[in-house]
């Protein structure tokens, strides 16, 4: 390991950072003018809560942006250590952080030396508790591949899954496996939920996989409209299947040459 990433790590450059990353996000959601669709969703939302927020990978950053005043929101994110500075960050941005693995894809008997088990179970707790839990619906390393895990949570909580949505007009994308990407500054942001999709407890086989389509189809359709809204391109969505290793860059008002954006 690098001196640069044994420095990262220790607790004190964590810290810094954490709490640099939550100012700049109370800094991107002072200064991007939101909007939420459906229009008037108070009500909705209310008589769906405590929800699951299912969100693709690389909309973590931005996750906090999506819960009113009023709510209470728990996220789940492993135990590595690259995760200290995210959980810093969306701490102090108001959202409970979770530190374990999520279930995926296998039976949860196979998650359980993981953590996925643990997550699962924490997750549980945390909506019974009356807390909306914002859960990746895709598989790890796989970009927009909804996985078996966001169903199962709904499967055994009795909850809805609302897919969600969260995109500013000026952004960073980053050249990682899920295309993560971080709102900039002075501009327009929307926030887009989807229609619930409820998993019944004796789900599974084709139904279990046509529930999870269904959960798939939703996400990218609010990611889309999101993208539209603010009139971009989701990039994101043409590496669906293998998202290859690229440099981050910035997508703004303009566009530069060999397609990459021109912050505004």
């Amino acid at each position: 390991m690098s001196l640069v990433k044994r420095l990262s790590r220790t607790p004190a450059v964590q810290g810094a950072l954490g709490r640099l990353a939550a100012g700049y996000l109370r800094l991107v959601r002072a200064t991007n003018r939101f909007t939420v669709e459906p229009g008037e969703a108070d009500a909705w939302l209310d008589g769906l809560s405590p929800f699951i927020a299912g969100m693709w990978h690389g909309q973590h950053i931005m996750v906090s942006f999506a819960g009113r005043p009023q709510d209470r929101v728990a996220t789940i994110i492993s135990r590595n250590p690259d995760g200290n500075i995210n959980t810093i960050a969306l701490t102090r941005m108001g959202v409970r952080v979770i530190r374990a693995s999520g279930a995926r894809g296998r039976a949860v008997r196979d998650a359980k030396a993981k953590g996925g088990a643990e997550g699962l179970r924490a997750m549980l707790k945390a909506l019974k508790a009356g807390e909306i839990v914002a859960f990746s619906a895709d598989v790890p390393k796989v970009s927009r591949h909804a996985d078996a895990g966001i169903l199962t949570l709904a499967r055994f909580s009795g909850r809805p899954i609302v897919p969600v949505a969260v995109v500013t007009s000026r952004h960073l994308r980053f050249g990682s496996w899920d295309r993560a990407c971080l709102g900039l500054p002075f501009g327009r942001g929307v926030v887009v939920f989807g229609e619930a999709v409820f998993v019944p407890r004796e789900c599974e086989g084709e139904a279990f996989e046509a529930l999870r389509r269904q959960v798939e189809d939703g996400m990218n359709r609010v990611h889309a409209r999101a993208y539209t809204l603010v009139g971009r391109e989701d990039r994101a969505a043409l590496y669906r299947a293998a998202p290859p290793e690229a440099p981050a860059r910035i997508d703004g008002d303009g566009t530069g040459p060999a397609g990459v954006g021109n912050a505004a």
